[in-house]
């Protein structure tokens, strides 16, 4: 018998070219290649010192990450709210906290 696993999608706030809300496919939970991480991530190092210098991300094949499907185009929010709520934090006095990282 054939089975297919049921899809995994979720629903997703997107920026970018314009807010909408998406539905994207997320990675196989039970991938034995990248424990439903979706990808590997290799650290490498300098060739001269063997000093860390960066890490790659290799994605999984248990997953497409450019698998997305517009599900509802969000209205663009008027200009005066933005500027109003840009600086604030709504949790702290007077929109600044005194709780560690300043």
């Amino acid at each position: 018998m054939n089975r297919h696993p049921l899809p995994r999608l979720r629903v997703q706030l997107a920026h970018w070219p314009r807010r909408a809300l998406i539905l994207t496919d997320t990675p196989r939970s039970d991938c034995p290649i990248c424990d439903g991480v979706g990808g590997i991530e290799r650290e490498y190092g300098d060739y001269d010192t063997g000093e860390y210098a960066g890490s790659d991300w290799d994605p999984c094949d248990c997953w497409n990450e450019n698998h997305r499907w517009l599900l509802l185009p969000l209205p663009r929010l008027p200009r005066w709210l933005h500027r109003r709520h840009r600086d604030a934090d709504p949790w702290a006095l007077h929109g600044y906290s005194d709780e560690p990282p300043f």
